[in-house]
């Protein structure tokens, strides 16, 4: 009994990974599109310290709000400004996604 709930879990665990690498692909993918652009780990360092973005943490508390952890996160350029792309593991597995306004840290929609 204990080995095929050890199973279920891995299983449950390897389906998470790759519903996350899937939604990874779909950022990617809208990157590409246009419909938004991620910025290079420099640039994200250039505008954190310049004080216009709240930190990643801060975008991080606001997901966690809704019980579910952070597995990726991006700032990205959206149509309204630069935003933080999260990637999100509920507790029963579910991978959503959640954009994150990085002005002010509110969470705008997904998760």
């Amino acid at each position: 009994m204990l080995a095929a709930a050890t199973a279920a879990a891995s299983l449950d665990t390897a389906f998470a990974v790759r519903a996350a690498a899937a939604a990874e692909l779909t950022v990617l993918a809208q990157a590409k599109a246009g419909k938004s652009q991620c910025l290079t780990p420099a640039q994200r360092r250039s505008v954190a310290a310049s004080g216009k973005v709240v930190p990643l943490s801060k975008a991080i508390r606001a997901a966690r709000a809704r019980k579910t952890d952070v597995v990726d996160a991006r700032l990205c350029k959206g149509p309204k400004g630069l935003v933080y792309l999260l990637t999100l593991l509920a507790q029963d597995g579910k991978v959503t996604r959640a954009t994150v306004d990085a002005t002010s840290g509110l969470l705008t929609d997904g998760g």
